[in-house]
């Protein structure tokens, strides 16, 4: 067994790294180098930790590609320092942070864990202490082998610890507000850590890479009933565009409507990668259920499975910065890279 070393957190900005000014009321950031005072638990628990901090803090709103490559940086050029690193991040693009790390970090044999919370670290009801104390203890964790039980990007939140890449943020005043809708929790926080072995991920790569490259000229384009598709039509025309995801009903039920068809081919055909994603939250892409979802892959869209929005946006935005071959785009969408994805 290796000796220990410390965990490291960065602190991107979110609601759990504010306290209240005594003197205006005002939320403004902590100084994260002095985080044990607000946690004092993070002494009894025994670990050492380091804290480094965005200067500015960031609201997550405004997340970009540039954040997660500095996030990701920071992971990759301190790896061999740390047993473990936590991601302080607001809960509004967490999900979309979870996943884009995921897909950016191949071969981890580390725990990467997001968390955040609802309530600012100083209110007396926080959820942000627990939240960060429990994801710290679980960066640290170690299995009777002595090697990290997580080696993954994961979230915590709401009492689980969940594979990032399947997260979602489905409420704005829950304590639960991050789910998992299509794959179990790791580990379920009680009086212990009860680990879900079996839903564990485990890196086939040998070597830790960082896949930097982002492509952002990509689409999101969710269908509603009675939707007119002009609007559509000016999105994939667009000459910039190279990625669309398109958020459909159902199992991936889309309208029955020749002139969407026409669209679709037209822009696949100039060189658009066009997937499908169900607008649900639960369950996944079935092209062959239902024949209104039978026009999409006729057309050339690719199924997105049970991916979340979250993780089909980063995935294919990392995958159009690598390729421009539709043939490696198709089969790398739709391969299970990182856990995102059930395949058959």
């Amino acid at each position: 067994m290796s000796a220990r070393k410390p965990i490291l957190i960065i602190y991107t900005g979110g609601t759990i790294g504010s306290v209240q000014d005594p003197h205006t009321g005002s939320l403004v950031p902590i100084d994260f180098s002095q985080i044990a005072s607000h946690v004092p638990e993070l002494n009894r628990a025994g670990i050492t930790t380091h804290a480094v901090s965005f200067n500015p803090p960031i609201d997550s709103s405004n997340v970009n590609p540039s954040h997660w490559r500095k996030i990701a940086t920071l992971i990759t050029s301190h790896y061999h320092k740390y047993d473990g690193f936590v991601i302080l991040h607001g809960t509004d693009t967490m999900a979309f942070t979870a996943s884009a790390l995921s897909f950016m970090i191949e071969g981890l044999t580390k725990p990467v864990i997001l968390t955040g919370s609802q309530l600012p670290i100083g209110m007396p009801r926080t959820d942000g202490r627990e939240n960060l104390l429990s994801a710290v203890m679980l960066a640290a964790l170690r299995d009777i082998t002595g090697y990290p039980t997580i080696q993954e990007v994961a979230v915590y939140f709401g009492s689980k610890l969940l594979r990032g890449n399947r997260t979602h943020k489905q409420s704005a005043e829950s304590f639960d507000a991050i789910v998992s809708p299509n794959y179990p929790a790791l580990v379920d926080a009680g009086v212990d850590f009860k680990v879900n072995e079996h839903a564990l991920y485990r890196s086939v790569s040998e070597s830790l890479v960082l896949n930097s490259r982002f492509d952002s000229n990509i689409a999101w384009l969710p269908f509603f009933p009675g939707m007119t598709f002009e609007v559509f039509e000016n999105v994939l025309s667009n000459e910039n565009l190279r990625g669309v995801v398109l958020s459909t009903f159902g199992s991936g039920n889309s309208q029955d409507s020749v002139a969407l068809k026409d669209m679709l081919i037209s822009a696949i055909e100039r060189g658009v990668t066009a997937v499908n994603i169900t607008q649900c939250g639960h369950g996944g892409v079935k092209p062959e259920l239902y024949a209104t979802s039978l026009m999409l892959p006729e057309c050339g869209v690719i199924s997105g499975g049970d991916m979340t929005n979250e993780a089909a946006i980063t995935k294919l935005m990392m995958i159009l910065g690598k390729t421009d071959d539709q043939s490696e785009i198709r089969s790398a969408f739709t391969s299970d890279l990182r856990g995102e994805l059930t395949t058959q």
